[in-house]
């Protein structure tokens, strides 16, 4: 059987895409008649053998997680991968990941490994991945190589969303709290201001202050928003450069607070990534050039492909990870030990489940210590806002008596 990509109109007149597997076109043409279906263009999902080219798809990582997982189960359950991935494609309710998983079956019934199958999709398997099922299947081991990556996808996905989440509240706070000090200056502040103005009464300083301000939000309010804009898009484009990226990233390395979330982060992924590979049988220095694909600060990736280096030239992976400085000690400490016992792996994944949960905890500090503070801030805004607008009304008083 193959997979055919289709274009047809269902009973109301709706264009329906998709995919459906059959033993030729005018098999896949039946079954869509008989599902009720009209078709208008049908061709195959993948043409060509093997897996070389470039092929477009691309799936979330929880879907990627949920296949893998099971895809593992199947596999060690006896089925093979050509029947594995077809009950797969079965059961895929999204039209995308049932098009990337036809067009992978279609290239292992093709005769390509699955190694060169889902290297045709780039953008749907990451090199992690790709560099783990080629071990897996030269050692014999796919099924359990398959389950250590839909844990590894998994746990990297659970943190990502852990330390989503815990930013989430914060950052509501700050947007709410400058809309409503927006608001103030843009509507309520004026209009009460205006009434002592036209009084014709002296201002205490502070609510003349608050006048410019209200003044100057009303005149050049949109202006400065349009500069903070184009500021910020100037901004990202210099960062994209690789020499200010590499400074800006050593910044972050620098700034008290922000360096530990930083390098928390980084080595986390990293360990995690060593782990999985190492676990899987892929040699270290193939683990340790995908693991430099996962960082994000390029300070920090560039530690660690040094770090390659020195491996390549004998150096043992804690001494060499140790010389830069740039990794927590913890983790050097753990690597250490899991060479020495000749139990890397499962210290790789110790050390990744130590960075994960210290970074968790400093998210948390930092979180509990930002609410406050944004309370506190919004609180004496208000405060100010209110003083000046009490403070001629106390000098109206005065006057009066």
């Amino acid at each position: 059987m193959a997979a055919y990509e289709y274009e047809a109109l269902d009973a109301r007149g709706r264009t329906r895409r998709g995919v459906a597997m059959g033993d030729g076109p005018r098999q896949v043409r039946q079954q869509l008649r008989a599902e009720g279906l009209t078709p208008l263009r049908l061709q195959p999902v993948r043409e060509g053998r093997g897996g070389g080219g470039r092929r477009r798809g691309r799936i979330s990582s929880s879907d990627l997680a949920v296949v893998t997982r099971q895809l593992a189960t199947l596999l060690t359950s006896g089925l093979t991968v050509e029947e594995s991935l077809g009950a797969l494609v079965a059961q895929s309710e999204g039209a995308r990941l049932r098009r990337v998983l036809s067009g992978v079956r279609a290239l292992v019934m093709e005769g390509a490994s699955l190694t060169e199958a889902i290297g045709a999709y780039p953008d749907a398997f990451p090199g992690i991945y790709r560099a783990s099922v080629m071990a897996g299947e030269q050692s014999g081991r796919l099924g359990e190589v398959l389950e250590r990556l839909a844990g590894y996808i998994e746990a990297r996905e659970l943190l990502r969303q852990r330390v989503g989440l815990a930013l989430v509240y914060p950052v509501i706070l700050v947007v709410v709290a400058f809309a409503i000090v927006m608001f103030l200056f843009t509507y309520v502040m004026p209009k009460v201001l205006r009434v002592f103005e036209d009084s014709g009464q002296a201002l205490p300083l502070l609510t003349r202050a608050f006048v410019a301000m209200t003044d100057a939000v009303q005149h050049y309010g949109p202006w400065a928003l349009l500069f903070l804009l184009a500021a910020g898009l100037a901004l990202g484009a210099w960062l994209r450069l690789p020499g200010p990226r590499l400074r800006f990233h050593a910044l972050l390395l620098r700034l008290p607070g922000i360096r530990r979330l930083s390098r928390g982060l980084n080595t986390a992924r990293m360990a995690r990534t060593l782990a999985i590979m190492v676990g899987s049988g892929v040699p270290l220095l193939g683990a340790m050039e995908a693991a430099a694909g996962v960082l994000s600060n390029r300070v920090l990736r560039g530690a660690l492909e040094a770090a390659a280096a020195e491996v390549r030239e004998g150096v043992s992976l804690h001494r060499a990870l140790a010389r830069g400085g740039h990794f927590p000690p913890v983790l050097v400490q753990m690597v250490a030990s899991g060479e020495a016992s000749g139990r890397l792996g499962e210290m790789l994944e110790k050390a990744a489940l130590t960075q994960e949960r210290e970074l968790e905890g400093r998210v948390a500090v930092l979180v509990g210590i930002l609410e406050p503070l944004m309370i506190l801030v919004m609180g004496a805004i208000v405060l100010l806002i209110v003083l000046a607008i009490l403070l001629p009304i106390f000098d109206i008083n005065q006057l009066i008596r």
